[in-house]
């Protein structure tokens, strides 16, 4: 037997484990085995965990209810005219925007685009204002076309190579002098750039929605900028788009609004109509 994939919710700890011939999922609290499933479809005895401890009163839990609480804001899904106008209209306004004034391509190996990506990150509430205040001195300065150089390096590659790899370190060595290397930061742009790519990493919403759809970046995150980070987070994406494939996610502004939306909306807030 070997254990093939774990997470945790508060106290209680999932724990997948491969036999000869079946998967068998346990439910653990207390160091004591709380609910066992077996099957021969480890996605599937994946599900049941998460859906017992979804009847243990968790308000949404795994995939299946984070598609749930996602239409309970936005019935009509990525089509909706209220998720278009709250959640993606504002972001592809200021892709377009960027697009115009820096294309990414000129944006690698070009110069004198600080001013037009530092209005990139004013163009959204994405970004918090004192990481924008931060930003003002580090895209007014010396090394304002090193940043964007990196960021956009970064956005062309994949995300998981030697070029990401690199790219993603020199921006956190740019932005660790002006206490700027945050995740939010350095993902911005490659998420405006190429959002059928790239994805906008937020770290607590983040961190939450993996923790409850047992993803293993709940664990694996860390504040530093490390590319298997990210790559966790790039798993974790692909993870959402094929459970959420029927609604036809079109790149990851849906994705990343998944996240947001089943992580951050309150209860009591008007639900949008379609």
């Amino acid at each position: 037997m070997k254990t093939v994939r774990e997470g945790s919710h508060g106290k209680a700890k999932l724990r997948l484990v491969q036999t000869d011939k079946e998967f068998v999922g346990l439910v653990i609290e207390g160091g004591k085995t709380s609910f066992q499933t077996r099957g021969r479809d480890a996605d599937a005895v994946w599900s049941t965990l998460q859906a017992e401890l979804s009847r243990g009163g968790v308000n949404w839990f795994g995939h299946a209810g984070a598609r749930s609480r996602f239409l309970h804001w936005f019935a009509g899904g990525f089509q909706s005219s209220s998720y278009l106008k709250d959640e993606r209209d504002y972001k592809l306004k200021a892709k377009a925007r960027l697009d115009a004034t820096t294309p990414v391509e000129a944006a690698a190996t070009g110069s004198g685009h600080g001013e037009a990506v530092l209005a990139a990150y004013r163009a959204t509430s994405l970004r918090y204002p004192v990481e924008k205040t931060r930003l003002q001195k580090l895209l007014r300065g010396a090394d304002a076309d090193r940043f964007v150089q990196a960021a956009a390096r970064f956005a062309l590659s994949d995300g998981l190579g030697v070029e990401a790899k690199s790219a993603l370190a020199a921006m956190e060595r740019l932005l660790l002098p002006h206490d700027n290397a945050k995740w939010t930061v350095a993902t911005y742009l490659p998420f405006l750039w190429r959002p059928d790519t790239h994805i906008f990493l937020k770290p607590e919403v983040t961190k939450d929605f993996a923790s409850r759809v047992m993803h293993p970046l709940a664990q694996d995150y860390a504040a530093g900028l490390s590319l298997p980070v990210y790559a966790s987070l790039l798993d974790m994406a692909g993870g959402i788009r094929a459970a959420f494939a029927d609604l036809q996610p079109r790149d990851m502004i849906d994705i990343q609004s998944v996240i947001w939306v089943v992580g951050d909306y309150r209860d009591g807030r008007e639900v949008p109509q379609p």
